[in-house]
């Protein structure tokens, strides 16, 4: 036979092939699939897993070498060699020989629970998590619960189930003797407060609500003595002087008294523990109550915003530049070195609450250091000189860069990459108080003046109101007062919303005439103003919760400047939440599906020096939330970006693939729950679902004008009412009109809300976007009630039940977000930090995603900790700063996790031993150290 051409070797092979005679059936799944390649080879019906290759089959080696060619190219099965076909001749024993090796205890017990979790018989030891046995990621989430569970298995994370995506690569990975869990710098000893009294809790809350009504009431009342003296003022131009005497007092001393206010209560900040709910907290919250309220927040990125630190205690070097809102409260903690630059939504308070205290310590930032957009610097943290810290990253307690090195990551690690994008050029002292002069000349001669003259010009341009609340008998127990308040109502909120859409889609378009891409400009001068004024103008949050979560969000940002050419529209391009910094340098592929929390990161600074550059989000992606993307990201076509995870800008390109955490790594970028809804994306399908979608979303968007009207309807109401019985109560009737309005509004919201679910509570849901029930649950994200006023008070609890979140006693909220508010559980004594957030809700690709949250009592969530759907936390577990709690997983009691995605850390807690300190009445828990 030697020598003969393959087709004459099939040949023979087909005519000796008995197909008659005695014949075995495959027995699994290995032999059938053995049996059908070698039978499509050899060109016959079929083969018998019994007949030899040779003496029965009359194959020789040629046939043979392209049957184990033909075999190492499917993916179902093990490779083949022609030394294993000569040693085992046959299909079954073949089969036999290829079967998976015996597994080990670790992995018999690993696979054990994976067929429970996924209710199947066995699972392969060799078969991938993803794409064999079609798990996703809150299936395996499960599996790493029930895993931590078992004593006799080791501890795993997601991080580990997506790098050793089958039983046998885990179990290896898992043996091996580096360190799983992330590394802790926490200190060893941990002081953790015994829960307030209910006494405790009634007072300090008490005494929060009669700052709030004293604070409200003393500058309702000194603005309505400004209006009366400034209307008593003859002619325009002795209006106009009133209103910028008038507008600079205030201005002067609304930014004077939390100055004022910090020293006398606190004088300077010192590492401490303040014990939440106690009279020290009452202190602590009333400072950073007036701190944060100051205008100068607003001016973020400007000198004025470092004075301010400084004139709070801050220890600010010169040139140094901040962006980030999330003003520092304990400010004699801060030390921020010359030529440093602090990047928006970044926290650095110096302070971060813990098992139910006030822990205060210091943040250090040398020379010339980068922190960039959304990261999180916890207490005890410091960069030296030179240092950077990427984006979405953050420093967990402890942790110090040294002079010169990149970090990145949560919690940080030292990387190559280069986050300074920018060299500086040549500015001085002389631009910057230049730029802060014109800044304040703006506000006090332009911006002031409108704003106080504005209710003189409502009076103006509605004279009839003024007729009526002139009247003897009190206005508003006259049916045209309703009348005209509608009215005013009316014109005021649609000639506002008119007059901002008309501005966004224009002004901004004039400016940027002047700003080239990828032009280094100096800082504080005419470009940077341009380029500030753009970005104010081009977001407003009314308008992206308006046109968001439908099919015109993609008109809007195209009106905006946007590049979204060859648009695929799915009715969800984009959630409500996308911001960026330039729209007329940002690009979005077509097919990609946005998230809320989008960050569009054109812009780059230096202490001295901008440039905008052209953002371009491929093809075919999809964003989950809270993504900060940077102009140099490399990410292209067809990718999936996890939620907080941090864009890469190193390496190759990422293309087909998923990215999940900080820093990044590759997972699959789509599972098969994920597809189930693919039939309803068809041409036909889609189109009719769409249209159905667009008339529901219309109906939302109405809706939601008309809610917010009516709320406006409401707070003018009230306010006309204050001033109609000006003339008998003076002042105090305003100011005790301004405290209802504050009333109302937060009734209004909540009932507007608790309507909007029918009075009932959310349930899990899994389904496609198409469908009408999320068509719904978008119009309820519309509605929500936002109760940020009450931020540290126990009223923050108070509106969490109201508003249908099941919130224990004496939790203490800093500003979590809830979206889904139903489908959440608080225990008692809990501490969630500002930034957090307890997310309810996937939406990847077109399919919605829903579950439970159930918090336990006494956890913690660090600053900016993100919780997904379907997480359980045992009771004192706590979650670091900046960490992501993926869907499904669980954390035992007492644990510690951090990272992003989280995972156990070294100091586990969980023999944790409390004491009680007679002297100050609290509990001191040890934990020891490794």
């Amino acid at each position: 036979m030697v020598g003969k051409p393959v087709e004459a070797l099939t040949a023979d092979l087909a005519e000796s092939s008995p197909t008659q005679g005695r014949y075995a059936n495959p027995t699994t799944g290995t032999e059938r699939i053995l049996a059908e390649v070698l039978a499509d080879i050899a060109r016959v019906e079929r083969v018998s897993v019994d007949s030899h290759f040779f003496d029965d089959l009359g194959a020789d080696s040629m046939v043979m070498a392209r049957f184990c060619a033909r075999v190492r190219k499917r993916a179902g099965l093990p490779s083949v060699s022609m030394k294993d076909i000569y040693q085992h001749p046959t299909i079954r024993s073949l089969a036999t020989a290829l079967a998976d090796p015996a597994p080990t205890p670790v992995e018999s017990n690993l696979a054990e629970v994976l067929a429970d979790i996924a209710r199947v018989e066995r699972v392969s030891v060799d078969s991938h998590f993803f794409d064999d046995l079609g798990a996703d990621s809150m299936v395996m989430a499960r599996f790493c619960a029930r895993v931590r569970k078992r004593a006799d298995l080791p501890s795993v994370s997601m991080k580990d189930i997506y790098q050793h995506p089958t039983i046998r690569s885990l179990a290896t990975a898992l043996a091996d003797p580096a360190p799983s869990p992330v590394e802790s710098s926490v200190p060893a000893s941990i002081e953790v407060a015994t829960p307030a009294s209910t006494p405790q809790y009634v007072l300090c809350g008490t005494l929060q609500l009669l700052f709030f009504l004293g604070y409200t009431y003393l500058g309702a009342l000194i603005l309505a003595r400004g209006y009366e003296w400034i209307s008593a003022g003859s002619g325009l131009i002795d209006l106009y002087v009133r209103s910028v005497v008038f507008g600079g007092a205030s201005f002067l001393g609304i930014c004077i008294l939390p100055i004022l206010v910090k020293w006398m209560l606190i004088g300077r900040w010192k590492p401490q523990q303040i014990h939440i709910w106690s009279l020290a907290y009452v202190r602590f919250w009333i400072v950073k109550t007036l701190v944060r309220s100051s205008p100068l927040v607003l001016l973020a990125g400007s000198p004025l915003y470092v004075l301010y630190l400084r004139a709070l205690g801050a220890k600010v070097g010169r040139g140094v530049v901040i962006f980030s809102r999330h003003l520092p409260v304990c400010t004699d903690l801060l030390t921020i070195g010359e030529g440093t630059v602090i990047r928006k939504d970044s926290f650095f308070t110096c302070y971060r609450a813990h098992a139910g205290l006030i822990q205060t310590g210091p943040v250090t930032l040398g020379k010339d250091v980068t922190v960039n957009e959304a990261t999180v610097l916890d207490i005890q943290t410091s960069l030296g000189d030179g240092a950077q810290l990427g984006h979405r990253s953050a420093l967990h307690a402890g942790q110090a860069v040294p002079d010169g090195q990149r970090w990145h990551g949560s919690p940080a690690q030292r990387t190559e990459v280069d986050y300074r994008a920018v060299d500086p050029t040549d500015g001085g002292a002389r631009r910057r108080a230049g730029y802060t002069v014109l800044q304040l000349l703006n506000m006090l001669l332009l911006g002031l003046p409108l704003a106080i003259g504005g209710l003189a010009m409502l009076f103006v341009a509605f004279p009839e109101i003024d007729a009526l609340l002139s009247s003897a008998p009190p206005a508003f127990t006259s049916w045209t007062f309703y009348r005209e308040a509608l009215e005013v109502s009316f014109a005021l909120f649609f000639g506002a919303a008119l007059l901002r859409l008309l501005v966004a889609v224009t002004v901004p378009r004039v400016l940027n005439l002047a700003i080239t891409p990828d032009k280094v400009y100096p800082l504080y001068g005419f470009h940077y103003s341009l380029h500030r004024a753009i970005t104010r103008l081009t977001n407003v949050k009314f308008l992206t919760t308006l046109f968001g979560d439908s099919s015109y969000i993609v008109h809007y940002l195209r009106c905006l400047g946007y590049d979204l050419s060859r648009v695929v529209q799915t009715g969800s391009n984009f959630g409500t939440g996308v911001t960026h910094e330039t729209p007329y340098l940002s690009s979005v592929g077509s097919g990609t599906m946005v998230a809320d929390g989008l960050v569009i990161i054109n812009a780059d600074f230096s202490s001295t020096s901008f440039r905008v550059s052209r953002v371009s989000i491929g093809p075919r992606n999809f964003l989950g939330n809270g993504i900060a993307y940077p102009s140099q990201a490399k990410t292209g076509d067809n990718c999936l970006l996890a939620t907080k995870v941090m864009v890469p800008i190193d390496g190759k390109i990422r293309e087909g693939v998923g990215l999940l955490g900080s820093p990044s790594f590759e997972i699959p970028r789509s599972v098969e729950r994920d597809a189930m809804f693919d039939h309803l994306k068809s041409e036909h399908e889609l189109g009719s679902r769409l249209a159905a979608k667009n008339r529901y979303n219309l109906r939302t968007m109405g809706l939601f004008l008309l809610v917010r009207w009516m709320n406006v309807f409401g707070v003018t109401l009230v306010g006309l009412a204050g001033a109609d019985l000006h003339d008998r109560f003076g002042a105090s009737a305003v100011a005790v009109s301004a405290i209802l309005i504050v009333a109302f509004t937060v009734a209004y919201g909540v009932l507007v809300e608790r309507a909007a679910l029918k009075f009932r509570s959310l349930s899990p849901q899994f389904c496609s976007i198409y469908e009408p029930y999320f068509w719904w649950h978008e119009r309820y994200w519309k509605l929500l009630a936002i109760p940020t006023i009450f931020n540290g008070t126990p009223f923050k609890g108070v509106m969490w039940r109201l508003l249908g979140v099941r919130i224990g006693r004496r939790v203490f909220d800093d500003g979590c977000d809830i979206p889904e508010r139903t489908l959440v559980t608080i225990g008692n004594d809990c501490t969630l930090n500002a930034g957090s957030w307890l997310q309810c809700h996937s939406q990847e690709d077109g399919t919605f995603k829903s579950d439970h949250i159930t918090i336990g009592a006494g956890c913690t969530l660090g600053v900016g900790a993100w919780a997904h759907y379907g997480v359980r936390m045992g009771e004192r577990a706590v979650l670091a700063a900046d960490s992501f709690l993926m869907k499904g997983e669980e954390i035992p009691p007492h644990a510690r996790w951090g990272g992003n995605p989280a995972m156990q850390m070294r100091d586990n807690m969980a023999d944790l031993q409390v004491r009680p300190n007679s002297d100050d009445h609290r509990a001191v828990a040890l934990v020891s150290g490794k």
